[in-house]
């Protein structure tokens, strides 16, 4: 049986990006369809938002979305998801997605995205949940961050070990065998630890 079946990605809401990571996060959403696994994320329609549950949905897969109701004003919620929940806070939006999901799957994206990884890595390092956090490090975009983590480790402001509490891959193809290969969570954000 499958242990992970559910995923939430993080990615961009920018309409301006490159076609290589709109092509990723196509791509990504239609390996989970194609897979079962359920999509948890911002709920948006625009950017490689709209793009990775355009790729789940036109595959006869299930995504679930949480965006905040200014952000359903400013930015459009997607029309055509499994569910759509509109939530009050970015942090009730960011606390719903990391308890609907068993695994977080980061793809490239601005100052949203890196907020959203961070908590969650900040919440894994504190063991506040063991659910694996894997970096879509497509064409080289996130290599800054590895070289970062790397510089705080390095510096002794975390553990050598936490710098293994991501995992980075290079291309969408390796994240479905990865997800498969990986134990079932057994530790869950609740909102009794937020």
């Amino acid at each position: 049986m499958q242990p992970i079946k559910s995923v939430c990605v993080y990615c961009g809401s920018s309409p301006r990006t490159e076609l290589i990571y709109q092509k990723a996060a196509f791509e990504l959403g239609k390996s989970l369809a194609q897979a079962g696994i359920q999509l948890v994320y911002g709920g948006g329609q625009l950017g490689l938002m709209g793009l990775v549950a355009d790729g789940v949905m036109d595959n006869g897969g299930r995504a679930v979305g949480f965006i905040t109701r200014n952000l359903e004003h400013v930015e459009g919620g997607h029309d055509h998801l499994s569910e759509l929940h509109v939530v009050d806070s970015m942090h009730t939006r960011k606390l719903k997605m990391s308890e609907s999901a068993d695994a977080f799957v980061i793809l490239p994206g601005g100052f949203g995205t890196l907020d959203e990884l961070f908590e969650i890595l900040t919440w894994r390092q504190l063991e506040m949940h063991d659910k694996p956090i894997i970096i879509a490090n497509i064409n080289g975009y996130w290599d800054p961050l590895k070289a970062l983590i790397h510089n705080v480790v390095e510096y002794r402001f975390a553990r050598p070990m936490d710098e293994k509490l991501l995992i980075f891959v290079m291309t969408i193809d390796e994240i479905i065998p990865l997800l498969q290969q990986l134990p079932e969570p057994q530790v869950d954000v609740t909102s009794q630890y937020v």
